[in-house]
């Protein structure tokens, strides 16, 4: 073959059957299991371009992922398990201001009935529950569309 080879990729048997498992089981998302799966081709022997065309992924997920297998060479599976291993690293990006127990009570004000809270209206709008939110401590500072955002997501989530 031409090129440099990839490193190769060792595992023990207890890796091997975790990864095993997670591509045969039914309720593995398809995310983990296609990684499941390039870890078991590259420990096979194969290269990044033919573990692409078997898994159906580029050639720089296959090398993305070989590499960060690569990444825990003396972590146990005690410490960190397979499926660990395989998450998504953690995105960068500012942490949420509102926490799930603001979430919470924004929501829970959201069931109320606006005249409960001294509120002329028979349905809450965005403008009066960002006020009215403000105006409860629950946070010091939202928008009405930030509100209104929370609640879509909230709910969404339920169904």
């Amino acid at each position: 073959m031409r090129g440099p080879q990839p490193p190769p990729v060792t595992l023990t048997a207890d890796e091997r059957h975790a990864l095993d498992t997670l591509v045969r089981r039914h309720t593995t998302a398809q995310q983990l299991a296609i990684r499941a799966r390039i870890i078991l081709a590259a420990a096979a022997g194969h290269n990044n371009a033919q573990i692409a065309r078997r898994v159906g992924v580029d050639v720089d997920t296959v090398r993305l992922w070989r590499q960060r297998w690569l990444s825990f060479p003396t972590v146990s599976l005690e410490d960190m398990s397979v499926a660990e291993r395989l998450a998504d690293a953690p995105r960068p990006g500012h942490p949420a201001r509102i926490t799930a127990d603001q979430v919470c009570h924004i929501v829970a004000l959201a069931c109320e009935a606006p005249s409960g809270a001294g509120r002329p209206l028979s349905q809450w709008t965005s403008r009066e529950l960002a006020e009215e939110i403000r105006a409860r401590g629950i946070v010091a500072q939202i928008s009405p569309r930030h509100a209104a955002r929370l609640l879509k997501k909230t709910i969404c989530n339920r169904t």
